[in-house]
């Protein structure tokens, strides 16, 4: 009840006005006892992924909490882990504004935020300063005025910078809204990156004592032959996991809609069969080999179901939370528990 008062009453604001309101409001109640009114117990529903014990199948995907502000209060929520980022080794303000649209007919949003955080020393500082032992994923990308060709290095200096604080690292190469950065998915460029990340794997490993796995977040705008090539530059690299998919340039769904041409990356309701197409394809691929969290377009429990019989073994939410708020995570962890 609370949340669809809150939601009606940010629906009214611009949304990135109603997004940064909304995480101020989260980070000072996180550890507080207003935090009553979003707190619920999810009870377990375990998931072993990459070497870690997950609490829940649910978690939050990467883009929402981009500077680790709140995780204490998504941890009160029950999410099961979250994702936080993309963070780039040096502060960027993004693109310009407006840059978030909501498309409330498709339970859809289009973005076109740019990788806009405050930089990786900031993200290790909240990192270090949450309270709960909330598992955390860090993603990670390059700046936006890194070329390409030397984005390895951008991605090798946060990789360093939050090895020893978070539970995994996501490597983000399919962000539509930098320009260049999905032309890291494909042949020597893709080889090139994921060769490095872990090769500075196995020395971060052995230089603190701890493994911390790395999964890539790919797009869902592929071919199948892309997939494929991508799937074998994984299991030849020895990746722990995969993240499928970011948001489509695709307006399958929406068209026609007020804000459905904004530049930009669709998430959303819109995005939930062909991001479990991409997940399914990418699964045959891996065969088995490497696991994979499947995200994009979720908005029920059984959006969610789905994406596990594709071949996802957890899930992570962003604008189905948005629309649905946090009773989604127990809808979808008690369904994932039973069946």
């Amino acid at each position: 009840m609370f949340y669809k008062i809150a939601q009606k009453v940010m629906f009214q604001m611009d949304p990135e006005l109603a997004h940064n309101v909304a995480m101020s409001g989260l980070k000072a109640t996180g550890n507080s006892a207003l935090n009553c009114f979003y707190r619920q117990h999810i009870k377990p529903a375990p998931v072993q992924m990459m070497g870690i014990t997950f609490p829940n199948p649910v978690g939050l995907a990467a883009g929402m909490d981009k500077d680790g502000e709140a995780i204490d209060a998504f941890h009160a929520m029950g999410f099961g882990h979250i994702e936080v980022g993309t963070v780039t080794p040096r502060p960027q303000p993004g693109n310009d504004l407006p840059r978030l649209f909501r498309i409330k007919p498709a339970k859809a949003i289009i973005n076109r935020m740019g990788f806009n955080n405050k930089g990786v020393v900031h993200l290790v500082a909240n990192l270090k300063a949450a309270k709960s032992d909330i598992l955390v994923g860090v993603n990670i990308g390059k700046n936006r005025d890194t070329p390409v060709e030397q984005g390895k290095d951008d991605y090798l200096i946060c990789m360093e910078k939050v090895y020893q604080h978070c539970a995994y690292i996501a490597v983000n190469i399919s962000s539509p809204n930098t320009p260049g950065l999905r032309t890291l998915q494909y042949g020597e460029l893709l080889d090139e990156l994921l060769s490095a990340l872990k090769a500075k794997q196995t020395e971060l490993a052995e230089k603190y004592g701890k493994y911390v796995p790395i999964a890539l977040k790919i797009a869902p705008d592929l071919s199948n032959d892309e997939i494929e090539k991508i799937a074998n530059s994984l299991i030849a690299n020895e990746f722990d996991g995969a993240i499928a998919t970011n948001t489509t340039l695709t307006r399958d769904g929406v068209s026609g809609l007020m804000n459905a041409n904004e530049t930009g990356g669709l998430s959303g309701k819109p995005l939930n069969e062909l991001s479990t197409k991409v997940i399914k394809q990418l699964a045959h691929c891996l065969k088995g080999k490497i696991p994979i969290i499947g995200v994009g377009g979720i908005n029920s429990a059984a959006d969610a179901l789905d994406k596990r019989d594709a071949g996802a073994q957890m899930v992570q939410i962003y604008s189905g939370f948005i629309y649905q708020g946090p009773q989604l995570i127990k809808e979808i962890s008690d369904a994932w528990r039973v069946k």
